[in-house]
């Protein structure tokens, strides 16, 4: 057997789990960890029983167990087996069994004390998936309250090892160094106008061309992987392979393994090969720098897969499947400047998945509340509250969060509660099985958006990952117990995603609109377009515009039959701002969903009431017909401090406004005045004193005459009177506190003006003499005194005060 770097700490690494029940191992890829410590451990004098690892991947975890029964000389299933959702080998005498971290989590509830177990090795804990830390914090629980003799090893590729130590109780760090081939980083970068798949394909050739060696291509998905191989074509001397999670075994086995014949190796792959896989042969990374994720919209209620920049950390893995036999290359399509802005590590999964079947999970493993397990990072509790929820309305839990009967049913199916609630609900437990696995598993009947030509042509395929498919779901319907009568695939998909219930908002059917209330988009070539109502599965993008990548078409029937105890009849009016009023409708609604709607001839005058006062506080107060007055008087409080402005009157609406509305369909019913008073009774008598006070209403002049004063006007507040009702005023007026001077607008005794002014005396000591020579000549009769502050104030003629004396 060749000597690999992790044999190095392999002695230490067995002592360590002699003397204590956990340990963290970090080793580079390369070294070896994944397939030589799992046999290590089964000579070892605790080691009695099994020992299970972890994989993140199916892919890995056939490819790990093939690799050690290929060591030992001998098949897979025997010494070395593994168990993935859709294939399993394993026996009586398997001793080490390699298994994907679900599957591990669903063993774990079945058998907490894990009887005939020795040791759990977590491998690649650095990915930080939410089974993976699900399945550690349960195995750390089991460990602690039922089996302190359970070996708990958790192994990563990355120095984060303290972090999992000190959650493992202190546990022993140990690190071994990985093989130290020289690895040549070359930046090509990549036009931002450029498809991915063009600069791929000509960085892929011109690598080939400089570099020996197979070629590694790390592509974001399968899309970008087809088209990619379509730009190559046929090279002399060069085989292709695709790989992927959609391929089937013997497709993923072909890119693994050396060429037999020796031609160079190019495979276009997934993330799927960042870490745990060796492909032999491989000497040339070409790395796109993307990766499709899924990524839990929680306010859509939908997981949206993102193609997103990769993080530091995963583009060091990538680079480093170059050098793991060899001297390599790794070509980057990005400049190197630009390594410096990408996230440091991948988020982790549970910080912003869906933890529908987590919570439930944790319900079931008797901790209701899931943040008491030990976690690298606990569960955030906004997403534990949304799940909650979502099982309640799938009748999973009870009010109190235990798991119910149906619940307990559904947590035995190997899928997301979703699906098992379909499965379980279906009369036609064959076909909803079948859509369990079409959803769940990627590629099976293409691509296509109409879910039952996917299941036509995955019903027709002899491939062995579609046979193997349909072994799986006829394993699930045996589970979900006796069929019924048959069904529709529309009527499977609504039973697991009711919210997603669409129906078609314009003529080309490019527009939908949820049950949820989620806007939903789908091209307008696809088939489905021409449906009027869809069952929506799978959406991409984000929330308010997502694009269905799945459904299939449902009659209006069935969706009034099926969801007859969820349509709800409403009585509701619609506010036209235009004219500022409201049309009283009674509608039927399927969540946000319209089905019907005409006019309401037994209209709440309330439901009325309300619409009226929903539309002013959308639109404004604006809407609203203010009389001169009540402008007057929202001016006046402005100036004297007291807030009566848009903002204030909208956020006091309910104060003041419904009484006005009452019994009325439009604003401009509200009588004349009586927006006034409602202002005045809000703002309360203590205001109105201090307006009244500091912002009077009026200015009464030496004459005895009262004149408004315009708190709205440019220039400050402002009041217009004839010139000679100021006669015998020698102080200028003013008002509030602050003594603001009047702005005085004087006027002839025609009513036109003649002089405005801040300063009333010094207009009587200054321009008056010019301003009373020039009346005198316009208005002869009236009196025009040399010293109007001395003289009497009047708005009467000469001779008409000369009778009035006499």
């Amino acid at each position: 057997m060749n000597t690999l770097p992790i044999h190095a700490v392999l002695p230490d690494l067995l002592r360590v789990l002699g003397e204590r029940n956990a340990a963290v191992l970090v080793a580079p890829p390369g070294a070896g960890k994944t397939t030589a410590v799992a046999p290590a451990l089964l000579d070892q004098p605790w080691c009695k029983g099994e020992v299970l690892m972890t994989s993140p991947r199916r892919l890995a975890a056939r490819a790990a167990a093939e690799r050690m029964a290929a060591q030992a000389g001998e098949p897979v299933g025997r010494t070395y087996g593994y168990a993935t959702r859709l294939d399993t080998r394993r026996s009586g005498a398997t001793r080490v069994t390699v298994l994907t971290e679900g599957i591990l989590t669903a063993r774990l509830q079945d058998d907490p004390e894990l009887d005939g177990v020795a040791a759990i090795i977590f491998d690649e804990v650095h990915e930080r998936s939410l089974d993976g830390d699900f399945g550690l914090a349960l195995a750390l629980d089991a460990q602690g309250a039922l089996r302190p003799d359970l070996r708990v090893l958790a192994m990563s590729a990355t120095l984060d090892g303290a972090r999992f130590a000190a959650l493992m109780g202190d546990a022993p760090v140990l690190e071994s160094e990985g093989r130290s081939h020289p690895l040549d980083l070359r930046y090509v970068g990549r036009a931002a106008e450029a498809r991915i798949e063009d600069s791929m394909a000509a960085t892929i050739r011109r690598a080939l061309a400089e570099a020996e060696g197979g070629l590694l291509a790390f592509l974001p998905g399968v899309a970008e992987i087809e088209r990619t191989a379509e730009r190559i074509g046929d090279m002399p001397g060069v085989r292709l392979h695709r790989l992927h999670g959609s391929l089937d075994p013997a497709q993923q086995r072909a890119a693994i393994r050396p060429e037999p014949d020796g031609a160079r190796k190019l495979v276009l792959a997934t993330s799927i090969a960042e870490t745990s896989l060796t492909l032999d042969g491989i000497r040339i990374v070409v790395d796109s720098g993307l990766a499709r994720r899924p990524r839990y919209d929680r306010a859509a209620g939908m997981t949206r897969l993102a193609t997103e920049r990769v993080s530091q950390a995963a583009a060091t893995q990538r680079a480093g499947r170059a050098a793991r036999q060899g001297p390599g290359v790794a070509y980057r399509l990005w400049e190197a400047a630009a390594t410096a802005g990408m996230p440091r590590f991948d988020q982790p999964e549970i910080l912003e998945a869906d933890l529908s079947s987590l919570v439930l999970a944790c319900g079931l493993w008797g901790v209701a509340d899931p943040r008491a397990l030990p976690w690298i990072d606990p569960p955030p509790e906004a997403a534990i509250v949304e799940a909650r929820a979502r099982l309640r309305t799938l009748s999973a839990i009870d009010a109190d969060g235990r798991p119910t009967t149906h619940g307990r049913r559904i947590a035995t199916l190997p899928m997301s509660p979703r699906l098992a609630h379909m499965l379980l609900a279906a009369n036609d437990k064959r076909l909803a099985a079948e859509v369990a696995v079409l959803l769940q598993e990627r590629g099976l009947g293409g691509s296509d958006a109409d879910l039952e030509a996917r299941l036509r042509r995955w019903r027709a395929d002899r491939s062995a990952k579609a046979e193997s498919a349909r072994g799986l779901a006829k394993r699930w319907a045996g589970m979900a117990g006796r069929t019924g009568e048959r069904a529709t695939v529309a009527a499977c998909v609504a039973l697991a995603f009711p919210d997603r219930i669409a129906r078609r908002r314009d003529a080309s059917g490019e527009r939908w609109v949820s049950a949820g209330g989620r806007g939903l988009r789908l091209d307008a070539f696809s088939p489905l377009a021409r449906a009027e109502w869809l069952a929506v599965a799978e959406t991409q993008g984000m929330a308010a515009g997502a694009r269905i990548l799945s459904a299939a078409t449902i009659e209006a029937g069935d969706v009034e039959a099926m969801f007859a105890d969820r349509i709800e009849t409403r009585r509701t009016a619609d506010f036209d701002p235009a004219t500022g009023s409201v049309q009283p409708l009674r509608e039927r609604r399927l969540g946000a969903i319209r089905l019907s709607s005409g006019p309401d001839t037994q209209a709440d005058p309330a439901v009325l009431a309300a619409a009226l006062v929903d539309g002013v506080r959308t639109h404004g107060v604006a809407l609203l017909q203010w009389s001169d007055g009540a402008m007057a008087l929202r001016t006046r409080a402005g100036f004297a401090g007291v807030p009566l402005d848009d903002a204030t009157l909208l956020e006091r609406l309910d104060d003041w406004l419904p009484p006005l509305v009452a019994g009325r369909r439009r604003l401009d019913a509200i009588p004349p005045g009586a927006l006034t008073e409602a202002l005045r009774q809000l703002l309360g008598w203590d205001a109105m004193r201090q307006i009244d006070r500091l912002a009077p209403a009026d200015f009464t002049s030496p004459a005895g005459l009262t004149h408004a004063i315009d708190y709205g006007a440019e220039a400050g507040p402002t009041v217009e009177l004839r010139v000679q009702t100021l006669f015998g005023l020698s102080d200028h007026p003013v008002v509030g506190e602050r003594c603001v001077p009047l702005v005085l607008s004087l006027t002839s005794p025609a009513g036109r003006p003649i002089q405005t002014t801040r300063n009333l005396p010094g207009f009587w000591q200054g321009s008056w003499k010019d301003v009373a020579r020039e009346m005198r000549g316009r208005y002869p009769r009236h009196p025009w005194p040399d010293d109007p502050a001395g003289a009497a104030p009047t708005l009467r003629t000469k001779n008409a005060d000369a009778r009035r004396r006499s």
